[in-house]
């Protein structure tokens, strides 16, 4: 790390990119690396160490005048499932972001945030453990299709003109209190499956009553196994990546020792806080991600297994100017 260095990030005001220039910022000395927020809609406030601009990746200007001089780029503007916007922010800005790298004299290494969706997430049975040389299988949606597109890119960016790109591929992302909302059965639930249209409004509303959270079967009728991984593991996974040769050309799992078994949750939460739930079928499928190579080649850690997710998640109370905001469908 070089007191010069100029680390740009995109997606800088969603969750990762927010919990990411936090640790970075109070891990910086006086004179270290600048990090420059490239912001879209929401924008951040500047700070010693903190550069905001406002900017569209789709937009070749835009990236340009954020390149300027920049030595790392922590890629981590995504969309969801939202077709008229997905390839302009994914494969475009991608693209010109990368070509950007290319032509720079100052560039020296590309960390992606890819995501699970590449390998088919839980839609599709996976016998064995998920490793990195698993070929991608993207399940229906425009989302899924945009994070093997963007893992393509950046390995054949290394192929064509050597560029230092490496992927970090995380499932689902969690924070304050988003593993708690996961499992409502009320229209408040954060991501999917959408609990309340699986058992009908009647049924929904009896058991958000009685407090009542669905305990997932995989399609075999087995409790569902689901990988997670924290906020705080995988920021430190990302600075971990930074400046770490060995993890030039890779991609890397992020994620938990081991999947969440929703059988487990629900036996957690009974046990410490006498919360009840019930058995909901589904059509999805058991997986496990392999974070093997990010132990050994990164030297990273994950530090929230299950009970540590529940705990942070049931304990966490917002305070009235940070309430739930649902930034993208999906």
């Amino acid at each position: 790390m070089l007191d010069n260095d100029i680390i740009l990030v995109t997606g800088a005001a969603g969750k990762v990119g927010q919990a990411f220039i936090t640790k970075f910022l109070a891990e910086r000395s006086a004179d270290g690396p600048l990090l420059r927020a490239l912001c879209h809609n929401r924008m951040l406030s500047e700070q010693d160490g903190l550069e905001s601009i406002r900017g569209d990746i789709s937009q070749l200007e835009d990236v340009k005048r954020a390149m300027r001089g920049v030595t790392h780029v922590v890629h981590l503007a995504t969309c969801k499932e939202t077709p008229h916007d997905v390839m302009d922010v994914t494969v475009k800005g991608l693209f010109w972001l990368l070509e950007e790298c290319r032509k720079s004299p100052t560039f020296r290494r590309f960390i992606l945030l890819g995501g699970d969706a590449a390998m088919g997430h839980f839609f599709y049975p996976h016998p064995d453990p998920i490793t990195e040389a698993q070929r991608h299988t993207a399940y229906p949606g425009c989302y899924a299709l945009s994070k093997v597109l963007e893992e393509v890119m950046v390995e054949q960016y290394r192929i064509q003109y050597g560029l230092d790109g490496c992927c970090l591929r995380a499932p689902w992302i969690m924070e304050k209190d988003d593993f708690r909302f996961s499992l409502s059965f009320g229209e408040d639930v954060f991501g999917g499956p959408r609990w309340r249209q699986i058992v009908g409004v009647e049924a929904a509303d009896k058991y958000l009553r009685s407090g009542t959270i669905p305990l997932m079967l995989a399609a075999d009728g087995s409790p569902m196994k689901r990988n997670f991984v924290h906020v705080y593991d995988l920021v430190e996974a990302i600075a971990a990546a930074l400046y770490e040769p060995g993890a030039a050309g890779k991609t890397f799992n992020i994620c938990m020792d081991e999947p969440v078994d929703y059988a487990a949750v629900a036996e957690y939460l009974l046990s410490t806080r006498g919360v009840p739930s019930v058995k909901i079928p589904t059509h999805f499928h058991s997986t496990w991600l392999d974070n093997s190579r990010a132990k050994f080649l990164l030297g990273w850690r994950p530090t929230v297994g299950m009970t540590k997710l529940v705990d942070l998640s049931w304990n966490y109370v917002r305070d009235a100017d940070d309430p739930r905001t649902v930034w993208y469908p999906g």
